[in-house]
C-alpha cells in the first residue's frame, strides 16, 4: 500500500501560479504510475496529468496542457504539479493518485490523497 498526502493549494488571482505537492510515503512509490485529478463542485472528477514510475511517459488533459507540468522525484517519494497561468475554471479539489499503469481513467487509479483545494480568483 501507499498514502499519499497533497499539498500547496491555496486561493490565487488568474494568471498566477502554484505548485502542488503529492509525498507517498508506504511501499515502493517509485514503482507506481502517478497521476494528478480535480473535482469542481457539482462535477465528476477528471483527469489532469500523468506520469509513469520512470518519468518516461508523461500525459496531459487539453485543458491544461502548456500550463500544467508534472514531474517526479523518486527519492523524495514526491510528485509535483507545477500550474501557470490559472484560469478560474481551474478552481477545483485537486487529487493525486497512485496506480500501476499510466491511465487517464480514475479507475485505473486504487490509492488516493485526501485532496488540496486550489481556488483561483477571477
Amino acid at each position: 500500500q501507499v498514502q499519499l498526502v497533497e499539498s500547496g493549494g491555496e486561493l490565487v488571482q488568474a494568471g498566477g501560479s502554484l505548485r502542488l505537492s503529492c509525498a507517498a510515503s508506504g511501499h515502493a512509490f517509485s514503482s507506481y504510475a502517478m497521476g494528478w485529478f480535480r473535482q469542481a463542485p457539482g462535477k465528476e472528477r477528471d483527469y489532469v496529468a500523468a506520469i509513469s514510475w520512470n518519468s518516461g511517459s508523461i500525459l496531459y488533459a487539453d485543458s491544461v496542457k502548456g500550463r500544467f507540468t508534472i514531474s517526479r522525484d523518486n527519492a523524495k517519494n514526491t510528485v509535483y504539479l507545477q500550474m501557470n497561468s490559472l484560469k478560474p475554471e481551474d478552481t477545483a479539489v485537486y487529487y493525486c493518485a497512485a496506480g500501476w499503469v499510466v491511465r487517464t481513467s480514475a479507475t485505473r487509479y486504487d490509492y488516493w490523497g485526501q485532496g488540496t483545494q486550489v481556488t483561483v480568483s477571477s
